[in-house]
């Protein structure tokens, strides 16, 4: 079973909370409790979301919200190898609690997907975006959805539901294909390199691979995600170069 971190923002998340509601319906969820909800304290709160993450069981994915969101990217930055997926909704502008230069700038290393909206009185669109782009994440504008809390109306959210389960099949994804990868680089000589391609672009392997073998399983589910699967010959005549997912 996967493990989903609840990671609430400043004063924390109420009974009616989109986050409680996320709480109570997604098996293996933990929300991580702060010392002190009203001082947002960037350590501290991190210190506590890293906690969580290394005691953590199976895939460990990550919903947080407002100034959580900012801890909990600077927790799982420093184990991005544990992390299979983080969900950050309106999250804080880093400048205004004067955090920023603590927060990572690049690509987090696992499927991310940033909520903001138009009038979120915590953080401007534009720097919704900008951050966005920085750790790689997919970006959704929610419109005038204020902070996207309970005072914006957002209680029960099937929506929320619906993004961990992108990110669910996102991680499902990257797996098989790093399964793939492996599986092909095992039976090849050890002088051929093979690669990854991205979503839509070819995938080293052949079509042929019974799809009984843990290959053959890898390879149909990439290509139900809409993936294409070449033959490793001819991606290496193309002169396809290894690319990460």
């Amino acid at each position: 079973m996967s493990t989903t971190l609840i990671v609430p923002g400043l004063r924390s998340s109420g009974p009616t909370h989109w986050q409680t509601w996320l709480e109570h319906r997604v098996p293996g969820s933990i929300r991580v409790t702060q010392r002190d909800w009203n001082d947002p304290h960037l350590p501290d709160w991190s210190s506590r979301i890293r906690r969580e993450i290394v005691q953590a069981e199976g895939p460990t994915f990550i919903a947080a919200h407002s100034f959580g969101a900012l801890a909990a990217v600077q927790a799982a930055s420093d184990h991005s190898n544990r992390i299979s997926g983080a969900l950050l909704v309106a999250p804080a502008d880093p400048e205004r609690f004067g955090v920023a230069e603590f927060l990572p700038t690049n690509h987090l290393g696992f499927p991310v997907i940033l909520v903001a909206s138009t009038n979120d009185p915590w953080m401007s669109l534009q720097s919704a975006e900008r951050w966005a782009r920085l750790w790689g994440a997919d970006f959704i504008n929610l419109g005038a959805a204020g902070h996207v809390n309970s005072e914006a109306g957002f209680g029960p959210w099937p929506e929320a539901l619906s993004l961990l389960e992108r990110l669910h099949r996102a991680a499902e994804i990257r797996r098989a294909a790093e399964r793939l990868a492996a599986l092909s680089l095992s039976q090849t000589q050890p002088v051929r390199r093979h690669w990854l391609a991205r979503r839509r672009h070819s995938l080293s392997r052949a079509s042929t691979i019974g799809e009984g073998s843990d290959l053959g399983r890898a390879a149909s589910l990439l290509r139900s995600a809409g993936w294409v699967v070449h033959a490793p010959d001819s991606a290496m005549a193309g002169g396809n170069v290894a690319t990460p997912l």
